[in-house]
């Protein structure tokens, strides 16, 4: 196959599918040659980031996806992407593993922000409790000069159950629960915008866009970014030319 980018997924496998449903629907095709070149890996067997981000006693997920990358690697990807914010605790090290670019989710995330609501100084955040516990997140925004909130004791919760027990859990997304959650950030915390910190959120978003909130849709908007990077890439720019205005200064590997 020429010319094609990696997908490292599987975490979880219905926010994966989300991902790829975007991607699909998006791109403008008048022919099945219309579509982008991708190969999906759906690595289910990923152990849970969470549990091992908040305690490294737990199976660690890095080996899992160190094997997905040099695999990609190999085959020759032009680019790859993973869309699950909490596997990004691992991203720096991921990147190293290849020489091809890795778009990192979270930090074009959050320069989109800064780019749609220049006058917002706080952004809300709802995401995985191991992407909270470490900061994945939090560190970027602050690095661009803005605030996190968190909301009180009464949002993990609930985005807890609509994250474990609705969606990876029964494959379900609980319409109401997202709109509260949501309303609570809003109305209670006083967020303007709210950044949707984990792919089953952004499922969410998908199934449930009647609200008059204003979210930050990582996933869908690294759709749009795979979306222009892989049709520049067809068109004969090169892979690393094409990712470079979404390719951001990378921190310190964490140790595995």
């Amino acid at each position: 196959m020429k010319h094609f980018f990696s997908i490292i997924g599987g975490m979880g496998t219905i926010a994966t599918e989300s991902y790829v449903r975007l991607i699909n629907h998006r791109v403008k095709i008048a022919r099945d040659q219309d579509y982008l070149n991708y190969i999906l890996v759906n690595d289910a067997q990923v152990p849970d980031r969470t549990a091992y981000i908040k305690d490294h006693s737990k199976p660690n997920f890095f080996y899992d996806l160190k094997d997905d990358v040099e695999g990609q690697d190999k085959l020759g990807t032009d680019f790859l992407v993973m869309p699950c914010n909490t596997a990004h605790y691992f991203y720096d090290d991921l990147a190293a593993l290849t020489d091809k670019p890795f778009l990192h989710m979270i930090r074009i995330a959050v320069h989109n922000f800064i780019d749609n609501y220049p006058d917002e100084k706080k952004i809300g955040l709802i995401a995985t409790e191991g992407s909270i516990y470490d900061h994945l997140y939090a560190d970027e925004i602050q690095k661009v000069g803005r605030t996190v909130e968190l909301g009180g004791p009464e949002i993990q919760p609930m985005v807890n159950e609509l994250i474990y027990s609705d969606i990876k859990e029964k494959g379900i997304v609980d319409h109401d629960l997202y709109h509260k959650i949501l309303k609570t950030m809003h109305d209670k915390y006083g967020c303007n915008v709210i950044l949707l910190g984990c792919t089953e959120l952004s499922l969410a978003q998908e199934k449930a866009p009647d609200h008059p909130y204003n979210v930050i849709d990582p996933q869908s908007i690294i759709a749009d970014v795979s979306i222009e990077v892989a049709l520049k890439i067809r068109h004969g720019m090169d892979p690393e030319e094409a990712c470079k205005k979404y390719m951001y200064k990378y921190k310190i590997p964490n140790q595995y």
